[in-house]
């Protein structure tokens, strides 16, 4: 992203964010509510384009290339999605529709090695013993279990995942960022991009971060360089103390000085 900016109205989503994930990097996205992640994000998955600047995304620039047969390329899990997934369908249907960056069973024909490997990604994030089960019908953890196995299915060169972590418990979220882990440790594995509001919620795989506050970048590069107590606490608006142990992360706030 060079020189990015994303307006509402009067509101800037986003403004002047320049911003450049090289292969095989593991990224996260972290910021307060209304920082611009997942509008940032959105962008990455071609499904916004911004009201200025240039998104160079897999070697094509936004708005010189045809979206449908970039969108497979990436992998996409987010609750944007959910509007424009059918809930009646089951979790195993949800995951094959990735093969064409599509929501929805329509008039596509899959093959059984479509839905085996629907059913094998299901299996490796968790999710197998709901695979038949109609996607209205689970929680907001099992969705997005299903919402990342379905980024995984077109084997993309860039995964995207928007707050995988949401609406799970603790043993849920901890089975969840050592799967997480895994992936990045793969050398096999896409380019990773995945947001969250939560240090605690980042795998040690993760190499790099992005910290947005107000659709501005405060700071940007390797993950050490990004979580420093200063940069998240200008951020947060509040006195942070970030702390890495046995290669996680936690934040606290810092007491004032009486």
């Amino acid at each position: 992203m060079t020189d990015v900016g994303v307006r509402r109205g009067a509101a800037h989503l986003l403004s002047s964010v320049d911003w450049t994930v090289e292969d095989f990097e593991r990224w996260v996205v972290i910021g307060p509510n209304g920082a611009g992640k997942t509008t940032a994000l959105t962008i990455a998955s071609t499904r916004m384009f911004p009201s200025a600047g240039s998104v160079e995304i897999l070697g094509e620039t936004l708005g010189q290339v045809d979206i449908a047969e970039l969108k497979p390329r990436i992998g996409f899990a987010s609750h944007v999605l959910l509007r424009d997934i059918p809930m009646h369908e089951a979790a195993v249907d949800v995951v094959v529709t990735g093969a064409y960056a599509i929501t929805g069973r329509w008039n596509e024909d899959y093959h059984e090695s479509d839905l085996a490997r629907a059913r094998e990604l299901l299996q490796a994030w968790g999710a197998d013993a709901y695979a038949d089960r109609p996607f209205a019908s689970l929680s907001e953890g099992e969705r997005r279990r299903v919402l990342i196995a379905r980024a995984l299915m077109s084997d993309p060169e860039l995964l995207l995942l928007d707050e995988p972590g949401a609406g799970l418990d603790l043993a849920g979220r901890e089975e969840l960022i050592g799967l997480l882990d895994d992936l990045s440790a793969d050398p096999m594995a896409p380019t990773l991009i995945l947001v969250t509001h939560h240090v605690e919620e980042i795998p040690p795989g993760i190499t790099h971060g992005l910290l947005l506050a107000g659709g501005q970048v405060i700071a940007s590069g390797p993950i050490g360089e990004v979580l420093t107590d200063e940069a998240m606490s200008r951020a947060y608006g509040v006195p942070i103390q970030i702390e890495a142990v046995g290669g996680r992360w936690m934040a606290i706030a810092r007491k004032a000085a009486s």
